[in-house]
């Protein structure tokens, strides 16, 4: 199958997924395979079932990854059984407020029906530490930045006015303004908490019974993340895809 015929097929039905952004995932070691529910979603697999597939496809075998160590999070999201454990554990590592408005992680719910009888839908969000971030293209203040070592998004406190702008920017609705410190506070991947002290894992994917929530940085090879967003036959999607933000969260099935 020719590029251009790829490309048809996958836009098939959606008119939300540009050819510049197709490309960005396959620059990332990711090939696109499908759109789901109406394009809100987007399936991808790894780079080696892609050329299986698509021998005809010039696409690169090793995934490209800018920062020196590009952390990243899958969410196995069928096996969330909203214990909320994740929650709490941010909150406490981070030092959240304890205010209903104030989080850093959350947990949706959905409801489904299949077969005539309900499913309930559990999925864990936070920050998706964007390649191409809309909050921090908005900030006038430069406050909300991208690490360069890391490409964790971060917040710089002291540089924050409080406007709310990146707020408004932010496809997943990830922040949050904190009175205590009257700046815009969000995930930062626990990378003051825990990750300065050594640790390799965040304190909502340690806190986590079920471990829904695989960290790690994706250009090191050993690292379960790396092995998981590189199985063959492996459907991964990231939220919001419309939107251009090429996020580092992942979601799968186990």
């Amino acid at each position: 199958m020719k590029i251009e015929e790829l490309e048809k097929e996958i836009n098939e039905g959606t008119e939300s997924i540009s050819i510049e952004e197709r490309r960005k995932f396959l620059q990332m070691g990711l090939a696109v395979t499908g759109i789901f529910l109406g394009g809100s979603v987007l399936s991808l697999t790894s780079i080696a079932q892609a050329n299986q597939n698509s021998p005809d496809i010039n696409i690169p075998i090793e995934g490209q990854y800018p920062y020196t160590k590009h952390y990243s999070m899958v969410m196995r999201q069928n096996r969330c059984i909203d214990c909320e454990k994740c929650v709490v554990a941010c909150k406490q590592t981070n030092h959240i407020p304890d205010a209903h408005d104030a989080y850093r992680t959350a947990i949706q719910e959905r409801l489904t029906t299949e077969n005539g009888s309900e499913r309930r839908e559990f999925r864990p969000v936070l920050c998706n530490h964007c390649n191409r971030p809309p909050c921090v293209r908005v900030c006038p203040t430069k406050a909300t930045y991208k690490d360069p070592e890391t490409g964790i998004v971060l917040m710089d406190y002291v540089k924050c006015i409080g406007c709310k702008t990146c707020m408004a920017a932010c496809p997943y609705n990830a922040r949050y303004f904190n009175e205590e410190k009257y700046a815009i506070d969000k995930c930062n991947f626990c990378l003051d908490t825990r990750l300065a002290a050594g640790k390799t894992e965040t304190a909502c994917a340690a806190a986590c019974p079920a471990r829904v929530r695989i960290f790690g940085d994706l250009k090191d090879k050993s690292t379960e993340i790396y092995r998981l967003l590189h199985m063959p036959d492996t459907k991964i999607w990231v939220l919001r895809p419309d939107t251009g933000a090429l996020p580092n969260v992942f979601y799968m099935n186990a």
